[in-house]
């Protein structure tokens, strides 16, 4: 597959798959995977370990980090990028993004959620995340896929419609 890929960016709210999907594409494509988990502050990881929603005050700077990962070169990142604004901010430093939207039935997302521990991501959060969540539209550079398919399936997707960019 051509190195020139652009930056790419695994969205969705929490348990559609993003660090599987991403760590996945990423090693199938030889790009480097990263977690946007990794780049919230303390302050953030407490918050939500709390069962508080973040709000925009909360995820700008993070996302700012993230941007500035992207802006340097080609890399995939999972970052639930859950607000039109929010992919805004992350296109302004790297143009040529693509996001990965993962999306699914809330029924789904919930028993994945409380079928696996999170260091601070408690599924009483969910609900929060899909009411702020604004699917990507029309204008924007992205690739949805629905999470019912197996991880290694929804990889091969993929890395087929990527080819096609």
């Amino acid at each position: 597959m051509d190195n020139k890929l652009p930056p790419l960016v695994v969205m969705g709210v929490s348990g559609c798959g993003k660090s599987t999907i991403g760590g996945m594409l990423g090693e199938r494509l030889g790009i480097p995977f990263a977690d946007g988990d990794d780049y919230h502050p303390t302050a953030n990881k407490a918050k939500m370990a709390n069962g508080i929603p973040l709000e925009d005050e909360d995820r700008l700077p993070w996302l700012a980090e993230i941007g500035r990962a992207l802006a340097d070169g080609s890399a995939i990142i999972a970052c639930s990028a859950l607000k039109r604004r929010y992919r805004d901010l992350l296109r302004s430093y790297a143009p040529g993004l693509v996001f990965v939207y993962l999306s699914g039935d809330p029924a789904v997302l919930s028993e994945r959620i409380n079928g696996r521990s999170h260091e601070y991501m408690p599924s009483s959060l969910l609900q929060s995340q899909l009411a702020t969540l604004e699917a990507p539209e029309s204008d924007e550079a992205f690739i949805a896929v629905d999470i019912s398919a197996e991880p290694d399936v929804i990889v091969d997707q993929l890395v087929v419609r990527l080819a096609g960019n």
